[in-house]
């Protein structure tokens, strides 16, 4: 093995890209629902790749977390600014009490146990699941003025806290949030009752409802029928078509036609006769089941064969953002325009009518090119897909973020300082949010995002775990069996309190308390279960305004963790 590890230590890069690969493999096994996830296999198998004590220059690991936090604030910056104001404040102020609720527990069950801050820290970020808070208190202890020994142990110690607490953490909080939260708010079968109600009443209103939509993301469909009822007993305008389709509360469109053996695109005035062909357009489920009014359904590969776009449309006009789903149906420049799905930071919305649209959702349009070009300069501008990064905009956002950061403000004695993790948290926060508001700069592709966001979060990681290995076992004989029942408590207890001030003080329905309570502690995996235990996407109503919050407020609590730990 010598000449291995003799490899190692002199190429680092192979170690540090042997241990993100294997991490990745690793974390990517699963039993059931069961997954260590990449970040904590990752870090094992660091800690194991590390026993063979191979030294890491700590410039790659800021490097990588830099990205990481700067990917971070630049998902989240859009609607984290938005929800400074309007409704989202409630919501905003339910997430920075579930973070304070949950650097209470773990401080205070850290002092009543008589832990140090290298334990308390691990204890946190390995409870709440937050694997930046490695980073972010490692660099808030090093900057207290502990001597080399005193710093080496409590640093050592963080990953193995980390390890032993994050099992549960994940587990355990999908499972509190998404199965005992219902439990807790009266019972699943009440909760579920609550949510029909409100789903429904979201499609009541002035507005008629895209029948089919009772689950979002339903596909679009185009369709040929030929004109033989009653109703083209006299020629029919393609404008009077529409009107009649309007009065039957459904909201399908004319998007092609044959006209004797001739193929004519849709024209106001241009007359339909008995035997010839339209093409529909709309929700699959209501063109299949409610055009029969037309005539039967025919076979037309060539009316068929025109092209149609799903054009994923960023809101950043003021005349769309604030608008319902059903309010924007109704607009004259939706005409033949139907919405697939929206996306808030990354997270589909019910596609209802009295969900309202905000600055920064995308919207999914399908329809034909002409049409859909009319809706979208109406509704903000269209997000093509592109390989293209704006390189200037995240080298000189993390550059002046981390200057920011480093720059120390002393307030009687007492050294005060962002540091360089908050400086490039904050970047990314403004410069996502003025990209929202200039979308003519700083394009950065959701792959790209993906990239600096899983690829930086672990690249620091494997280096940590790396760097711990030789110490790593120690660390874990010295915190022991117990630590796991002190992070199953640290897990617990905010949860719980969350899920009834949600309820009970906050007066959030159930479905959205239980979005959430997920959305503050970025339990992504808890938000899928609580939507399948649910049968309904209205948890997300509550998680995404709370996960841009809990993203920050959970990182930067590692901070005050370091400190009062």
């Amino acid at each position: 093995m010598d000449w291995l590890i003799e490899i190692f230590r002199n190429n680092q890069v192979i170690p540090i890209f042997l241990t993100l690969g294997l991490g990745f493999w690793l974390g990517g096994i699963r039993y059931k629902s069961l997954s260590l996830g990449p970040v904590t296999a990752t870090l094992i198998v660091g800690v194991i790749i590390g026993q063979m004590g191979i030294p890491i220059s700590d410039t790659v690991k800021s490097l990588a977390f830099m990205l990481f936090l700067f990917a971070i604030g630049y998902s989240v910056g859009p609607q984290f600014f938005r929800s400074l104001k309007g409704d989202g404040v409630k919501q905003i102020c339910f997430a920075l009490i579930e973070c304070a609720l949950c650097i209470a527990t773990c401080i205070g069950i850290s002092k009543l146990m008589g832990y140090g801050k290298g334990v308390t820290v691990g204890i946190f970020a390995g409870s709440q699941t937050v694997s930046a808070v490695i980073g972010v208190g490692s660099d808030t202890i090093r900057a207290m003025g502990y001597t080399d020994t005193e710093l080496k142990r409590m640093l050592d110690i963080i990953p193995a806290c980390y390890a032993v607490c994050y099992i549960f953490g994940t587990i355990g909080s999908a499972w509190i949030i998404a199965n005992l939260g219902p439990i807790l708010l009266g019972g699943l079968k009440k909760v579920k009752e609550e949510t029909v109600k409100i789903e429904e009443d979201m499609d009541s209103g002035d507005f008629v409802p895209d029948p089919g939509l009772i689950v979002a993301n339903r596909p679009i469909s185009f369709r040929t029928y030929r004109a033989e009822a009653d109703y083209f007993k006299r020629s029919k305008t393609v404008e009077e078509i529409e009107e009649h389709i309007k009065s039957l509360n459904l909201r399908h469109f004319v998007e092609r036609l044959r006209i004797k053996g001739e193929i004519y695109d849709p024209e106001p005035g241009l007359k339909v006769r008995k035997g010839d062909i339209i093409v529909l357009g709309g929700i699959r489920e209501t063109i299949i089941d409610e055009a029969g009014w037309i005539g039967p359904e025919v076979t037309d590969h060539e009316l068929l064969n025109f092209a149609t776009e799903n054009l994923p449309v960023t809101v950043s006009k003021s005349g769309a953002a604030g608008l319902s789903v059903g309010e924007l149906k109704q607009e004259p420049f939706m005409r033949g325009v139907m919405i697939h799905k929206i996306l808030r930071n990354e997270m589909a919305l019910p596609v209802r009518n009295k969900v309202r649209l905000e600055k920064g959702d995308i919207i999914h349009l399908v329809g034909v090119p002409q049409d859909v070009a009319v809706a979208v300069p109406e509704i903000g501008y269209s997000d093509r897909a592109t390989g293209e990064t704006d390189m200037v905009f995240i080298g000189l956002g993390i550059a002046i973020g981390c200057f920011i950061g480093a720059l120390v403000i002393y307030l009687g004695g007492i050294p005060i300082s962002l540091s360089t993790s908050g400086g490039a948290i904050l970047a990314g926060l403004i410069m996502g949010w003025l990209r929202s508001k200039r979308p003519t700069f700083g394009h950065i592709p959701r792959s790209v995002i993906w990239f600096m966001d899983n690829a930086g979060l672990n690249l620091f990681i494997a280096v940590v775990g790396l760097g711990a290995g030789p110490s790593f076992i120690s660390g874990l004989k010295e915190v022991g069996f117990e630590l796991f029942l002190i992070g199953i408590l640290c897990t617990t207890i905010p949860l719980i309190i969350s899920i009834y001030l949600g309820y009970k003080v906050f007066k959030f329905p159930a479905a959205v308390t239980l979005g959430c309570v997920a959305g503050s502690r970025n339990a992504v995996a808890a938000l899928g279960a609580i939507q399948d235990n649910l049968e309904s996407t209205l948890p997300v109503m509550g998680y995404t305004v709370t996960y841009a919050v809990g993203s920050i407020s959970l990182i930067l609590s590692g901070m005050i963790v370091a400190i009062l730990g």
